[in-house]
């Protein structure tokens, strides 16, 4: 928990996605475009979620489908790139995450500075991808090679686009893994990019952990905002901020000032 305060503080932050493009060798990449479209589309989205008053942001490959558990490496060397060309522009803390990758999430962590991490680092799922299972003993200790034992790192415990092959209640789970694995933060997703985690998820893992900060990762809208931060210690969003809420457009700056309103109101202002 000390990783989460440093780095966010000690409210209930909203962290705001930056879905980057498809990059090199995915087969959505927009190669017309290259690489000078996928920084100015990040750019774009940066500033208006900086200027919409988010408490950070996560810069994620979302749209690198069919995803892999072990990205090319081109995918994490582009998302560097990325990220070191708008570096001088990101005014908030900033994550990371390489989808479905920990060991790549950890090493471009370490390349850009990042002050937290997201991703799957326990369990096993039967997944679209395939069999699925995070080594977090390996990620951790990666993270330690790698000098960034200051990284907060955020363990999603509900894997989208999978089902646990571990028939323990996700709270259970959940409190299992914070012991075994020390996260610095438990996110509780939905079952796919966009949709919301049931409140009834986010209340029965928040009930188990009550001194670790337990997140909503996916499904955060405009009109359940409110809800979900009188349970949980902070949320993820990303396609409610979107030009129709449409997870693979781009920013709408009306809809993410609107969304972050909504978000400081149900802080008390903050």
């Amino acid at each position: 928990m000390g990783n989460f305060t440093r780095v966010f503080g000690p409210g209930k932050p909203v962290i705001a996605m930056v879905h980057l493009g498809a990059l090199p060798g995915a087969p959505l990449h927009d190669a017309e475009a290259g690489l000078e479209g996928l920084v100015e589309g990040a750019r774009r989205d940066l500033a208006a979620l900086q200027a919409a008053g988010f408490d950070a942001v996560m810069f994620g490959n979302e749209n690198d489908r069919p995803y892999e558990l072990k990205v090319d490496p081109a995918s994490t060397a582009t998302m560097a790139y990325v990220i070191g060309r708008l570096r001088g522009e990101i005014a908030l803390p900033f994550g990371v995450n390489v989808l479905w990758d920990p060991m790549a999430t950890m090493a471009l962590a370490a390349a850009t500075g990042a002050a937290f991490v997201r991703e799957i680092f326990t369990g096993t799922y039967a997944s679209d991808m395939g069999l699925w299972s995070p080594d977090a003993g390996a990620a951790m200790r990666y993270r330690a090679r790698l000098g960034r034992g200051d990284l907060a790192t955020l363990f999603n415990v509900s894997a989208e686009f999978a089902d646990s092959m571990d028939r323990r209640p996700l709270p259970d789970r959940a409190r299992s893994a914070v012991f075994s694995s020390i996260p610095d933060a438990v996110l509780v997703s939905g079952q796919i990019t966009g949709e919301a985690a049931a409140l009834s998820d986010l209340e029965a893992v928040k009930r188990v952990l009550p001194k670790t900060p337990v997140l909503a990762n996916t499904g955060v809208k405009h009109e359940t905002v409110a809800d979900v931060l009188r349970v949980a210690d902070g949320c993820v969003v990303g396609s409610a901020l979107k030009v129709g809420g449409d997870t693979w457009s781009a920013v709408d700056p009306e809809r993410a000032a609107d969304f972050m309103a909504r978000a400081r109101a149900a802080r008390g202002g903050r």
